[in-house]
């Protein structure tokens, strides 16, 4: 298990732009935002605080939703439609642990990249760390977990890699409408908002553990609904060649 990681590892580092989209595009877009003044001036219309502090949670949405809904939906199924996990399945290596792999490479690419984000706003801009470093930690995992397992469910759907690529990238673009990263969610009707917060990885709950509000139970347990559902139905209908 650990060499397969470990290979996966490096064919995710390979594919160069991926990698750096992945792990940097969070922290690029946030150096552009608070190059603009007007970003880092605090505003009523965000409770006395800065734009930059209240999009910085966003952020985290847009690293999910490329990795969980872009990067591992069109990896797993082209791995099925080359007949990588075929060949797999004739080994004593299970090849559900060619899964597994994709899940940790994402998941620390995920944690890597908020990291970079949260470090750079703090020493850049002065954005507050994490109020509630462990809820955030939980709503990063829970959200994280949804959008993979939902990523996972389209790959196992889709006819081929070029159909998993279509899908996924229609439920990426709402998934980033409804969490706020076209627009900011306070520009957002108020319904949008509302189905945002309960659609994976949570903006919501992100938002709380970042800025010192306590994460709605409801959002969490959704998420790890989510989660459940999405890795049920994706193991029963998974074929493997």
């Amino acid at each position: 298990m650990r060499r397969i990681v470990e290979i996966e590892a490096r064919l995710f580092l390979r594919e160069r732009r991926n990698a750096v989209f992945s792990l940097l595009f969070s922290t690029l877009l946030l150096l552009v935002l608070g190059s603009i003044p007007g970003l880092r001036t605090p505003d009523s219309q965000f409770g006395g605080l800065r734009f930059v502090d209240v999009y910085a949670p966003t952020l985290i949405v847009i690293t999910l939703a490329f990795l969980g809904l872009q990067r591992v939906p069109q990896v797993v199924a082209t791995y099925r439609e080359s007949g990588v996990l075929r060949r797999f399945a004739t080994t004593p290596v299970d090849p559900a642990r060619l899964l597994v792999a994709q899940m940790i490479v994402n998941m620390v690419a995920a944690l890597v990249s908020i990291a970079i984000t949260v470090a750079v706003g703090h020493l850049v801009f002065g954005i507050d760390l994490p109020h509630h470093p462990v809820w955030m930690v939980l709503a990063v995992a829970l959200g994280a977990a949804a959008l993979f397992g939902v990523g996972l469910v389209i790959a196992a759907l889709a006819p081929t890699a070029r159909a998993a690529g279509g899908i996924a990238t229609v439920v990426f673009m709402l998934i980033m409408f409804f969490g706020g990263a076209y627009l900011p969610r306070k520009m957002l009707p108020e319904v949008v908002n509302r189905i945002g917060e309960h659609l994976p990885p949570g903006v919501q709950a992100l938002q709380d553990g970042w800025l010192g509000g306590t994460p709605q139970p409801l959002h969490l347990a959704i998420m790890a609904l989510v989660t459940i559902v999405a890795g049920t139905v994706a193991a029963r209908t998974f074929r493997w060649g």
